[in-house]
C-alpha cells in the first residue's frame, strides 16, 4: 500500500463531512454485501516482507533506490509517481548520488514502506554487508556519511513551514488523488491497482484498502472530511510557502535545493504533470496561482530530471 495512505484506523472514520453538497465518501466507497461478507469469512492475511535480493545493483558504482514508478520509467530515471518517494528520489539528486531507481512496493521493503536504498557493495565488503538496506528515515544520515551532506537551514521557521507540506498539503493529495471520483479511477487505479492483479476481486478489495487508508489518514487531523475545508488549508499552505520562497531560487535563500525543497518539490511536480491525467484539478489551480512555485518547479525538473539533469 502507498505510503501516502497506510492504513492506520481511526475510530473518527465513522463522522460525515460537514458540507452537505458533496455526498459522505463512506456512501460513495461502500463494498457490496456480497463481498462484504466473503471477507468475513475470509478475512485478508499480510504475509511477511520479501527477503532483499541478494546482490548490489550491479552497474559500477550505482546504488538501488526502491521505490514506486513504472519499468519505463526506472530505465530513463523518470520521477516517482508517489510524493514519499519523489522526495528522496530528488534529494539523493541535490546530493550527486549516483544511483538507478527499480520499481518496488512496500511489501518488498524492510520497513513496509518505500523507498529504501540498497547500497552497492564495496570491493572489501561482505555479502552481508552489501545488502543491508537504508530505510527513508535513514536516508539523510546515510548521505551525510558519505560525505555528501548538504546544507540545510538553521531557520527557527523551518519545523513550522514543514507541517504545512505534512499536514495541509499532504492531506487535500490524498483526498485528491484517493477519494476524488474522477482522479481515484483515472490515476490512483492506474498507477497503484491495476499493475498489482488482474484478479477483480483483488482489485476491488485493494481499491477498498487504499480509499480506507486515505480516509483514515485525513481523519487523525480533523473530526470529518470537510471537502472545502481541504483545499482552502492546502491553499493557504501554498500561499506561505510561496511567501517564504519570495524571489529566491531554492527556499530559505540557499544556493543549492535541499531536503524541504524536495518536499515541495514532490507535491508541485505531481500535481503539474500533465502525464499524471488529473480529472479534477481543484487543487492543481491552487498552485498554479503561484508562479514562483511553478518555476521552482521547473528549475528543478529541468536540472536533475532532465536529459542532462544529475
Amino acid at each position: 500500500m502507498p505510503e501516502d495512505a497506510k492504513d492506520r484506523r481511526n475510530d473518527t472514520a465513522e463522522h460525515a463531512p460537514r458540507n452537505p453538497s458533496y455526498p459522505r465518501v463512506r456512501e460513495i466507497f461502500q463494498v457490496p454485501g456480497p463481498v462484504r461478507q466473503l471477507f468475513d469469512k475470509f478475512p485478508l492475511i499480510t504475509y511477511p516482507a520479501n527477503e532483499l535480493p541478494q546482490r548490489s545493483s550491479g552497474r559500477g558504482e550505482e546504488h538501488a533506490l526502491y521505490l514506486f514508478t513504472t519499468r519505463k520509467g526506472s530505465k530513463t530515471g523518470e520521477p516517482s509517481f508517489n510524493p514519499s518517494c519523489l522526495k528522496w528520489q530528488a534529494y539523493l539528486k541535490f546530493a550527486s548520488v549516483r544511483f538507478r531507481t527499480i520499481p518496488s512496493t512496500n511489501h518488498a521493503s524492510p520497513t513496509g514502506a518505500l523507498p529504501f536504498l540498497l547500497p552497492n557493495r564495496p570491493a572489501a565488503s561482505s555479502v552481508q554487508e552489501s545488502t543491508l538496506p537504508v530505510s527513508s528515515n535513514k536516508l539523510r544520515k546515510w548521505v551525510s556519511e558519505q560525505g555528501l551532506a548538504l546544507e540545510e537551514p538553521s531557520d527557527m521557521r523551518y519545523d513550522a513551514y514543514l507541517t504545512l507540506l505534512d499536514h495541509r498539503v499532504r492531506n487535500a493529495w490524498l483526498y485528491t488523488l484517493y477519494l476524488e471520483p474522477r482522479n481515484f479511477a483515472a490515476v490512483a487505479r492506474r498507477l497503484y491497482i491495476t499493475p498489482c492483479s488482474s484478479n477483480a476481486l483483488v482489485l476491488a478489495t485493494i481499491s477498498y484498502q487504499l480509499r480506507k487508508a486515505a480516509e483514515a489518514e485525513i481523519l487523525k487531523h480533523s473530526p470529518v472530511l470537510d471537502i472545502d475545508d481541504l483545499y482552502s488549508e492546502a491553499n493557504n499552505a501554498f500561499h506561505a510557502l510561496s511567501t517564504l520562497l519570495g524571489d529566491d531560487t531554492f527556499f530559505f535563500g540557499n544556493e543549492k535545493p535541499g531536503l524541504f525543497d524536495a518536499g515541495v518539490f514532490a507535491y508541485t511536480h505531481l500535481l503539474l504533470d500533465e502525464g499524471m491525467g488529473w480529472k479534477d484539478t481543484k487543487l492543481v489551480k491552487g498552485l498554479e496561482k503561484h508562479q514562483n512555485l511553478v518555476n521552482h518547479r521547473q528549475r528543478i525538473y529541468k536540472t536533475y530530471f532532465g536529459p542532462s539533469g544529475g
